[in-house]
């Protein structure tokens, strides 16, 4: 009994939805900072306190949502929506991470705490409010997002470049209206209004007009941020294996290219097979995009760490 309780409370932490809180390392990761231990160290924890606090939100949601969620063709299975877990136990577990969050975060930094406390408070607005209001909807969600980048620059004092926050930022708008898109297409107008009131006030041509902006707002931000970023180049690895015109260049712009299919390849999944309703799910079951992925934080990593041998 106890062991099925356990398993139904972390399935509805959704560990999948940790993925996104991977962007509280952007600020070391392109500081060429990842691999030194006291920046890393304050930024790992960060990255478990955003899990908790996101996590016990994700309960906040399923416990306002499971009456919806019933309605819904894969949400329904919800441990909260198809009552293998009690709403007292789900809000008691949303506390306990809501706190330790809260708490842990005044080890890290005095900084980190109003971040969380924000964070907190946006996804709260989020579940009961925002999520019924077109645009403002998908807004709340991206600024979740620069909270997180934001931490992460913070714990350990590291600056952050201002196109790399806009992309972010981008990038965010970019998954969340995807989602809407994915989630238009996926259910009946009658049965989205019923499972979420927003999706009746998107036109679809807004959404596709808005998905196709953010998309090119990605290529143009993430380009003018590689374009900015420091030259990488004048030691003895590059100069060894690349021509002279080329050693001293900005070679993160060389992952331009990787950034547009993940980019296009997204967008054909959204389109083709409507699988952008779950951005973490495609990630992982998505070959193509995984590789992607992979190769785009290989290719960083090489850029930008190989510089230093």
């Amino acid at each position: 009994m106890f062991k099925d309780l356990t398993l139904e409370v972390f399935v509805s932490l959704r560990p999948r939805q940790w993925i996104k809180n991977l962007v509280v390392f952007a600020a070391i990761l392109f500081s060429k900072e990842l691999f030194i231990l006291s920046k890393f160290t304050p930024v790992f924890y960060t990255f478990l306190i955003f899990c908790a606090a996101s996590s016990s939100m994700y309960l906040i949601n399923d416990i306002a949502d499971r009456n919806r969620d019933k309605l819904h063709f894969s949400k329904k299975d919800r441990p909260i929506a198809a009552g293998n877990l009690s709403v007292r136990t789900a809000a008691i577990v949303a506390l306990f991470l809501a706190s330790v969050a809260l708490i842990s975060s005044t080890f890290i930094s005095p900084y980190l705490v109003p971040l969380i406390a924000i964070y907190l408070v946006i996804q709260l607005f989020y579940t009961f409010i925002l999520k019924e209001i077109i645009i403002l909807d998908v807004i709340a969600i991206s600024f979740t997002f620069m909270l997180r980048i934001f931490a992460g620059s913070i714990v350990v004092l590291t600056p952050l470049s201002s196109w790399l926050i806009i992309t972010t930022m981008m990038f965010a708008l970019f998954l969340s209206v995807g989602k809407r898109r994915s989630e238009f297409t996926l259910l009946t107008k009658q049965q989205g209004g019923q499972h979420r009131k927003t999706l009746l006030f998107y036109p679809q041509q807004l959404l596709d007009g808005l998905v196709f902006m953010m998309a090119t707002a990605i290529l143009i931000t993430y380009s003018l941020f590689t374009f900015n970023s420091p030259e990488i180049g004048g030691n003895v690895f590059y100069a060894s294996v690349l021509p002279q015109t080329l050693s001293s260049s900005k070679l993160l712009m060389a992952t331009i290219p990787i950034v547009a299919y993940g980019v296009f390849r997204y967008l054909y999944l959204i389109f083709e097979k409507s699988e952008g309703e779950s951005p973490e799910k495609i990630l992982i079951s998505d070959k193509p995009l995984f590789f992607t992925v992979f190769l785009w934080f290989f290719s960083v990593i090489f850029f930008l760490y190989a510089s230093n041998i």
